[in-house]
């Protein structure tokens, strides 16, 4: 993926501390949020949730992504009268020119209801924002601080293959359809090694919130 079109100027510089949690797929994002959320008491506003939201049955872009797709995404087993999303990463993750499409619909709907929330925790003195494509969509703007969660590329695979039962070609599918670790550690205020214990990692987090 071309870096030049990642803009990496402007943070939010209001008094809430806004920190973006970020990284390659099956990093850990998610576990550092839990751990933030149920330890520290910081609310966590999850993009992940809200492309989900977007795809609900019924929705503007789901229809138009059905539209576009039609049978492909719609006659699946998992499928219940919606879209499979599965079968939508299977063709996404195959054609740039596909990801880039649905991107162009999914990403402006995450930053409205990003904004959203985020005027609903308006009074909260920090929060935290995981956004897996953070850079790609050009959300740094919003955050104060980028933590980027970081793991060896063999335990991404490893855990690829245990939670989504994706082989090797499925997984370096989705691998590298991302802006590469070493660019994004550029791009990122602190790193956080994921690679060894939980706890390991726990402990990284307590120096950063410090």
């Amino acid at each position: 993926m071309k870096v030049s079109k990642v803009k990496t100027g402007n943070r939010w510089n209001g008094s809430q501390r806004r920190i973006g949690i970020t990284g390659g797929i099956a990093s850990g994002k998610s576990s550092i949020a839990r751990y933030l959320e149920r330890s520290k008491n910081i609310p966590i506003l999850d993009a992940d949730v809200f492309a989900r939201e977007a795809l609900t049955q019924n929705s503007q872009i789901s229809l138009e992504v059905i539209e576009r797709y039609g049978e492909q995404i719609t006659k699946q087993k998992e499928c219940q009268e919606g879209i499979s999303r599965l079968a939508l990463g299977e063709i996404i993750f195959s054609d740039k020119k596909e990801k880039l499409w649905l991107e162009s619909l999914i990403h402006p709907f995450v930053r409205k209801r990003l904004n959203e929330e985020l005027t609903k925790l308006k009074n909260s003195p920090k929060l935290a924002l995981v956004i897996p494509l953070l850079f790609e969509a050009n959300l740094h703007d919003i955050c104060s601080e980028i933590w980027l969660v970081s793991c060896r590329i063999e335990q991404q695979y490893e855990r690829l293959k245990l939670r989504n039962g994706f082989n090797y070609k499925e997984s370096k599918l989705r691998i590298e359809s991302q802006l590469s670790i070493d660019h994004k550690r550029k791009l990122s205020d602190r790193i956080i090694d994921n690679s060894g214990t939980i706890q390991c990692s726990y402990n990284q987090i307590d120096k950063l919130l410090n």
